[in-house]
């Protein structure tokens, strides 16, 4: 009796400390400040970053709108969103076992890491991705119009989406490389904007009238915070503080670097001077075409994929501009919509381990069948995300109107939307 009771104390004192070893401390600490990054990406770095771009009477109408979705995304994430990307359904979208988080418990886990946790991090991701839209349609949508747009928007595109490629869905069972969202955020975001774009057409004047950033010191302030708050979203995606993560941020600045290097020599050479827009704007093609590829490719290869993604972004951007005379008015397709899917395809390519100094970290599979692998994914992502954003955009208008009136936009959304105006002049 008295040995059966040392017994019982013994498991009792022991239980604690092996709950205790479940947790990988390190881990949920990294993945807590990555986390705590990609919630700066938004607010502020894109915030500011697109708010420095737009005219000076809808600096606050950006604002807002990405402090808005920051909340409803919030709400939608608790109540379903979460559920339906990661909980066990089918091959398509998950289920409803985590309905109102239900099964999130201070005690349950995920990997090593509380689940708490991992569900605050994807969180960030399906946060920026709604706000990054909002560069195809900004200083011409109703506020209204845009909640009840971004809302429906990650409901039906993103959550199903993220579901296909990191909840158990058939493009990861497939075999898609994507580390930390060259499809699920980068494609799904640009594509939604051009077709926005293209929906609602040009602003105003568009496109004789200059359109200039009216604060590019607010501009190059918040693609500062994007650069370091990328490293939360790509290192962050590793989920563990590991040799993973390490390369992941080491390759994801390299890629920035170079995309902002090669977008500035492009300009000094055809214009004559290199431009602080243009130097951010390459960045940010650098850090999203990497993106995808973080987890999986080398610096030699990071180095490549950056130079890649100033060349091709800078030159999408004056074709869709110039040739094609779509407004997408923050650049959002032709910088994370391209660098997304030149990103996704890249990471097949240099996640192989043959390619000697170039070489990556990927499974073993051939080049090319992986390169078909990674077609698949930006092809089926691109047409679902169109398709959806088209005929959501078309419900919108016939409900609430999509567009704000002529004079309504000449005015500027700042007063006619909130009442208020960016500066007191």
């Amino acid at each position: 009796m008295i040995k059966a009771a040392l017994t019982v104390f013994s498991l009792l004192l022991i239980s604690p400390l092996a709950m205790a070893d479940e947790i990988n401390q390190a881990n949920t600490a990294w993945i807590l400040t990555a986390t705590a990054l990609v919630l700066f990406m938004t607010i502020p770095g894109l915030s500011l970053f697109y708010a420095g771009l737009v005219r000076v009477k809808n600096v606050l109408s950006v604002l807002m709108q990405c402090f808005a979705i920051t909340c409803v995304v919030s709400i939608i994430w608790l109540i379903a969103g979460y559920s339906l990307a990661f909980s066990d359904g089918n091959m398509f979208i998950g289920g409803f076992s985590n309905f109102m988080m239900a099964g999130i418990q201070e005690g349950t886990m995920n990997g090593d890491i509380p689940d708490s946790v991992f569900a605050m991090f994807q969180l960030t991701f399906a946060i920026i991705t709604p706000a990054l839209v909002v560069g195809g349609f900004a200083e011409r949508m109703k506020f209204s119009s845009m909640l009840l747009f971004s809302a429906v928007w990650l409901v039906i595109v993103y959550i199903p989406v993220t579901h296909w490629v990191w909840g158990g869905g058939w493009l990861g069972e497939m075999g898609l490389l994507d580390f930390a969202g060259g499809t699920v955020v980068h494609i799904t975001a640009g594509v939604a904007a051009i077709t926005t774009a293209m929906v609602m057409g040009p602003r105003r004047g568009f496109p004789t009238t200059p359109m200039t950033p009216h604060n590019m010191t607010m501009t190059v302030t918040g693609a500062g915070m994007l650069w370091v708050g990328w490293f939360g979203f790509n290192a962050g995606s590793a989920l563990a503080a590991n040799g993973d993560a390490g390369m992941a941020m080491l390759v994801t600045h390299m890629s920035a670097a170079a995309g902002a290097f090669t977008w500035m020599c492009i300009e000094w050479i055809k214009f004559g001077k290199p431009s602080a827009l243009g130097a951010v704007t390459g960045m940010v093609a650098g850090l999203g075409t990497i993106t995808p590829a973080s987890g999986y490719v080398g610096p030699a290869g990071a180095l490549v994929i950056g130079i890649s993604a100033g060349f091709v972004c800078f030159h999408m951007t004056m074709f869709l501009k110039q040739k094609l005379g779509i407004d997408d008015s923050l650049d959002v397709f032709p910088v994370h919509g391209v660098g997304g899917a030149l990103g996704t395809i890249l990471a097949g390519v240099f996640a192989s381990s043959s390619l000697g100094i170039f070489s990556g970290q990927g499974d073993g599979l051939p080049i090319s069948e992986q390169v078909v692998i990674q077609l698949i994914g930006v092809g089926s992502v691109g047409v679902y995300t169109a398709v959806l954003t088209f005929v959501l955009l078309k419900v919108v208008d016939f409900l609430v109107g999509l567009r704000v009136s002529e004079e309504e936009e000449t005015e500027g959304l700042d007063i006619n939307q909130h009442n208020e105006r960016g500066y007191d002049m």
